[in-house]
């Protein structure tokens, strides 16, 4: 994966709210002064790196999330990618071993720069984000390693949720997915 392909990806991209273009813009800053994406390193090396976020959404509209042992917060299961590997293939890998799903992904269709929280405090995750269909009765199998839980949320019990406990961007990434 070459850094001229993420930059695509990345242009590519319709933003949905003034949020998300500046992340964009900031993106594509970014990758235009380095040669550097890969995290190598836990937890920070480099300060920067990208994510692919796998959201499975089942045909209801409820969503699968996983109770992140590490950030203390409810987030679509993913992880980091690998130096060389596609952020498409990222997403496919990180469902596989931490859901046990084989699933087929498109374009991501959202993008978000977050400084995370946790034990890993101090880097910067660029993350795109890659819904998937999943049925709901599809075998889910969480890595217990990572997570203290994966459940499905329908929108009704989202709506009532408390959005502290849960990546900063979800909220507006639910609001973008439901105008397409």
């Amino acid at each position: 994966m070459s850094i001229p392909a993420v930059v695509d990806l990345v242009e590519r991209l319709d933003t949905a709210d003034q949020v998300e273009a500046e992340h964009r813009a900031d993106t594509l800053r970014w990758l235009a002064g380095t040669t550097d994406v890969f995290r190598r390193i836990k937890p920070a090396t480099p300060p920067r790196h990208l994510v692919s976020y796998v959201v499975p959404i089942d045909g209801d509209g409820s969503v699968l999330l996983v109770d992140h042992v590490n950030a203390g917060l409810w987030l679509p299961p993913g992880g980091h990618v690998e130096p060389g590997e596609h952020p498409a293939d990222t997403a496919r890998r990180e469902a596989l071993e931490e859901l046990g799903l084989r699933i087929t992904v498109g374009d991501p269709v959202f993008l978000t720069v977050t400084t995370t929280i946790g034990i890993d405090r101090g880097h910067t995750d660029v993350s795109l984000w890659f819904p998937v269909a999943v049925p709901r009765d599809q075998r889910i199998t969480a890595d217990e390693r990572e997570f203290a839980e994966a459940r499905w949320w329908s929108a009704a019990e989202l709506d009532a949720a408390d959005p502290t406990r849960f990546d900063p961007h979800f909220f507006r990434f639910l609001g973008k997915i439901a105008q397409r």
